[in-house]
């Protein structure tokens, strides 16, 4: 039988969690593409002269593109964003962290700026939600860790099968520094997501909890896995149960998938899920799609049929958490609220005392 789970903070999503089906927000950098933004704005240009940070004005690399970065030169860009989902009734917003670590932000010659970058972006998501909590309706604040832009499992040279460009080391110190800043910054929940290495992740979560560890604070963790076409596996080779089956001791209130794939091509790993997880609920944050240059998201699917997909899988009873990743946007987590609100969310596991 399951251990009951402490937390220091974010325990208030626990009653949540078991009243009805939860709302995360949708994707963050499809919110940002909209706003077609340059580089000097990326930068810190804005059209008040007197409130632009000139840290980055110099910089020796171009920076567009580098969407962390905007926490710190356009938090008003960022702010808004989050509002935006925040309005469409997320009950779940992510930290504009994704690629906020040293390893990320090598790219952009960066790396000292990563820590900042996560307390920052933090607090800016931790505004935002405490604006729009209300007694009946608590707002959380998810601290996400991307993927990072090296993997552990997979060598990045085709006639050199064991070379790796990063180790599980290296890997582990970058994911601390970016979880202490998170949790110096307000979240509630550590979020590993968009999982194409389980290695990687390993390391993520050996990390949050050093972190955890050191700091004293005990947060709920949310890890998610992206399936990367209809084989059915992470890109580092696993099935969805054995990602279960490899994640699973480091006790995740929450597991799930989310980027990839749209709904319709998920709905069978998110099936599988709730078939095998005996220790946590489910989420699942599809992209809207498959992807269509055409489209204004750059996605084909529409809000409604978004909802109507993961209506299908709420009426199923397998999800406590849905949302959207790439492609997404804050019309799409409106009408997937208004699609699923009816729907009950995916039961605790029977025999498992776990967060119940």
């Amino acid at each position: 039988m399951g251990m009951r789970r402490a937390y220091t903070r974010g325990a208030e999503l626990l009653p949540l969690l078991q009243s009805r089906i939860v709302l995360i927000d949708g994707a963050m950098g499809t919110m940002i593409q909209r706003l077609r933004l340059t580089e000097a704005q990326y930068r810190g240009a804005t059209d008040n002269p007197n409130v632009m940070d000139e840290r980055f004005a110099a910089h020796p690399v171009d920076l567009k593109g580098n969407n962390e970065l905007l926490s710190l030169t356009r938090p008003d860009v960022i702010q808004q964003i989050h509002e935006g989902y925040l309005a469409a009734g997320a009950d779940i917003i992510e930290t504009n962290t994704f690629g906020a670590t040293r390893l990320a932000q090598a790219d952009y010659q960066l790396e000292a700026w990563a820590k900042e970058m996560n307390v920052i972006s933090a607090r800016l998501a931790r505004q935002a939600a405490d604006r729009f909590t209300r007694p009946a309706a608590p707002r959380f604040v998810a601290g996400a860790l991307g993927p990072t832009p090296r993997t552990a499992s997979i060598s990045p040279d085709v006639n050199d099968p064991g070379a790796r460009n990063v180790t599980f080391d290296e890997l582990a110190a970058s994911y601390y520094e970016q979880a202490v800043g998170l949790i110096e910054g307000g979240v509630d929940l550590m979020l590993v997501e968009t999982v194409f290495d389980t290695l990687n992740a390993k390391a993520a979560l050996f990390a949050i909890q050093q972190a955890f560890d050191d700091s004293g604070e005990h947060l709920p963790i949310m890890v998610s896995g992206t399936v990367t076409d209809a084989s059915g596996r992470l890109l580092s080779g696993q099935t969805v149960t054995a990602f279960w089956a490899s994640i699973r001791h480091a006790r995740p209130l929450i597991v799930g998938l989310n980027c990839a794939l749209g709904a319709a091509l998920m709905r069978p790993y998110i099936q599988e899920l709730a078939r095998v997880v005996d220790d946590a609920y489910i989420s699942c944050y599809p992209n809207a799609g498959l992807p269509n240059p055409m489209s204004e998201t750059g996605f084909d699917e529409k809000p409604e049929d978004t909802a109507r997909l993961l209506h299908a899988m709420a009426a199923e009873g397998w999800v406590n958490v849905i949302g959207g990743c790439c492609g997404t946007t804050p019309e799409h987590i409106e009408a997937i609220r208004a699609a699923v609100q009816r729907c009950a969310p995916r039961p605790w596991p029977r025999g498992y005392a776990g967060a119940a």
